[in-house]
């Protein structure tokens, strides 16, 4: 037996198991990329760049590297880095030049780097600002870069682990206390310009207005989602302003209903366009299509035949590619703005792209590329063009993709909700024939979804199989890619109709003979997290359960949480109303119906989901004689997703399943 309840796991026989699973899949130590995101084309069609993920061992995170790939040889090389790390490459309108970020001066400390066309000349560092560079836009001209910079400390999302952007360092005693206020200048998101002729920067956003994202509407103007306030949380009523560079003034285009994300101007800066969504998360936004007509802020929505939109960018002034998701598909299509006429370019369910997310670049031609994986197939390079997708580099290491690496199979699963409604989910079987013991895995969000992914993405889903366990991945109501209707089904009741989605499923699994009704599992992070704790306070039947990140009070998670907008929207209403949903769907209010194994991970880092979160439910465990083992991991963030945390974590998380749901030990 697996002794969970010590700190350190490292001479275990499953350690070493789940040890030498991310030394196939990452290849620490062997200088090789295993991984990409940030994917640009060159603007002439004929090279692809991304940001290339480098482990060089398993004990510290990752570097990145810049990756050019020629896209007719598959030929992969790599801009020297001489410390630190590089990313998000970018090549200027008419493609002569290069650029991407660099904390290469100070780690955390991202700045803007110039380069030639491929990266083989030398490299000019533009001048630093005052904060971390998050992401830049060339203008339409190629003569300006936007930056979009990040004060020294500033709060990052649930999706980049909610902890803070990299501090400055200061030399004071270490018993002196942090200092917490509503306008710390340290924790905006600004704008800055840069002129690529004069090597001039200057600020471009007014005060008191926090960018979260930008580009820019024409050669001389800028749009910006943006809240009055710095606060992860004031992202959830932002609006998009136009915002003049020169005298730093700002004015509303269009205030929303619901979230915005992705804003794109075409070239011209004739139109704006953008996403739509009920949204639980900042950078995780899927919805509807607007066109808006800056000067009056009119706007249109495109139908993009039942695709949530993901991801906007313009091939020309008239064309708009976009990528999403539609039910268990994942699509690239584009969009003729004068009409509002679509065409789709690809759809399948057998791969998908993107982290959060799908992602593309367009190329000339009509085609596109992108990053795609799928549950067995590792991040590759791809050129998607009507309907075909033509591999042109894997990034899979020789040992993650062996013939007998992987012995399990992933399937799309329906079932009938109790209101009638179909619901959709993923399933990751075992060779062996069912019923097989079962982990059920909840999405955060809860508007997300889960998709077709590689399994390196997936904790602990190859470990539970070759050990003869099956995973299941539903989407309940509340999820994306069935629609704004379908996701807003979950906003106002959280852990309320979706609880029986999930349980319909595990019902529908059972009489399938898929899985054992005696060795259920469940777990999940952020709002699977939520999920995992508040089933097994509702129904009794799981065997084992491991909230990762959880909320489990929703009182002092909205008073100690970086986004306390986020439950008022979601659970309906105010967090000072007595009783009510704040109390009702509290799992630590229940913890004395609670009989089933409990293993709970959480970051100390985490500001999204706090660490007194998984604490307060261990604790309401132990108090009704649970049995309840909680790890707290100093540095980790959301999720626990870091090395070389996310090893540990999913050693006990493998182990507490392999150890409660009766599962062969041996794979």
């Amino acid at each position: 037996m697996l002794p969970l309840s010590q700190r350190d796991l490292r001479s275990t026989r499953l350690y070493r198991e789940v040890h030498a699973y991310y030394d196939a899949i990452c290849a620490p130590g062997q200088d090789r990329v295993t991984d990409g995101a940030d994917l640009a084309a060159d603007p002439r069609g004929q090279l692809a760049g991304f940001t290339g993920i480098v482990f060089q061992d398993l004990e510290t995170a990752p570097v990145t590297r810049i990756c050019l790939v020629d896209l007719a040889s598959g030929t992969t090389s790599r801009l020297h880095c001489p410390a630190n790390s590089d990313r998000m490459p970018c090549w200027s309108p008419d493609g002569s030049r290069l650029a991407f970020l660099s904390d290469r001066a100070e780690p955390g400390n991202f700045q803007l780097i110039l380069a030639d066309r491929e990266g083989k000349g030398p490299t000019r560092a533009t001048p630093a600002v005052d904060g971390t560079v998050e992401y830049f836009h060339w203008s339409p001209d190629g003569q300006r870069i936007v930056l979009g910079v990040a004060g020294f400390g500033a709060d990052l999302p649930g999706a980049l682990g909610a902890a803070t952007t990299a501090a400055k360092a200061d030399a004071l005693p270490e018993w002196m206390p942090e200092v917490e206020t509503a306008d710390a200048e340290n924790l905006w998101r600004r704008l800055y310009v840069y002129d690529t002729g004069t090597n001039a920067l200057r600020r471009a956003s007014p005060e008191g207005l926090n960018c979260w994202e930008s580009g820019w509407l024409g050669n001389r103007q800028l749009i910006a989602v943006a809240s009055d306030s710095h606060s992860e949380g004031s992202w959830y009523r932002c609006r998009l302003h136009a915002i003049d560079p020169h005298t730093t003034s700002a004015r509303t285009i269009y205030t929303p209903s619901d979230q915005i994300g992705l804003p794109a101007a075409s070239p011209s800066g004739e139109v704006v366009a953008l996403v739509e969504a009920v949204c639980s998360d900042r950078l995780v936004v899927a919805g509807q299509l607007l066109l808006i007509e800056p000067q009056t802020g009119e706007s249109r929505t495109i139908d993009t035949h039942d695709v949530d939109v993901t991801h906007l960018v313009w091939r020309d002034d008239t064309h708009l590619v976009f990528a999403g998701h539609r039910g268990f598909e994942t699509v690239v299509s584009e969009c003729r703005v004068d009409s509002g006429a679509v065409r789709e370019h690809w759809a399948g369910i057998e791969r998908t792209m993107g982290a959060w997310y799908p992602t593309v670049s367009p190329l000339p031609g009509g085609r596109c590329a992108a990053i795609c994986e799928g549950y067995a197939v590792p991040p590759e390079l791809v050129v998607l063009a009507d309907g075909e997708s033509r591999p042109v580099a894997s990034l899979g290491t020789v040992a993650g993709t062996a013939p007998d690496f992987h012995r399990a199979s992933v399937e799309p699963f329906t079932w009938q909700a109790r209101d009638g409604l179909e619901m959709q989910g993923w399933l990751v079987r075992p060779e062996a024939p069912g019923p097989h013991p079962l982990v059920m895995d909840i999405h955060g969000g809860p508007v997300w979804a889960s998709r077709n992914r590689w399994h390196g993405r997936l904790r602990g889903t190859k470990a539970l199989t070759d050990h003869g366990c099956a995973v299941f991945y539903p989407n309940p109501r509340g999820s994306s890619g069935r629609g704004q209707a379908f996701a807003r089904l979950v906003v106002g009741d959280m852990g309320g109709e979706d609880t029986h989605d999930y349980l319909t499923g595990l019902d529908a699994l059972v009489e399938r003979g898929i899985a054992d009704a005696e060795r259920l599992g469940v777990t999940g992070i952020s709002y699977g997290g939520y999920a995992s704790a508040w089933l097994i306070t509702q129904d009794s039947r799981f065997a084992a359960a491991a909230p990762i990140s959880p909320c489990t009070n929703w009182y002092s998670q909205h008073r100690t949480s970086q986004i306390p907008q986020f439950d008022e929207m979601f659970l309906g209403e105010a967090a000072s109303v007595p009783g009510g949903r704040f109390h009702d769907r509290s799992p630590v209010m229940y913890a004395d119906r609670v009989t089933t194994p409990t293993l709970i991970l959480a970051g100390g880092a985490d500001q999204s989901t706090p660490p007194g979160q998984a604490l307060e439910f261990h604790r309401s465990l132990l108090e009704h004689g649970v049995e309840s083992v909680l790890a707290t991991y100093p540095k980790a963030g959301h999720g626990v997703r870091s090395f070389p945390e996310v090893v540990d974590a999913t050693t006990r998380y493998v182990g507490w399943f392999l150890q409660h749901l009766g599962c062969r030990q041996g794979p």
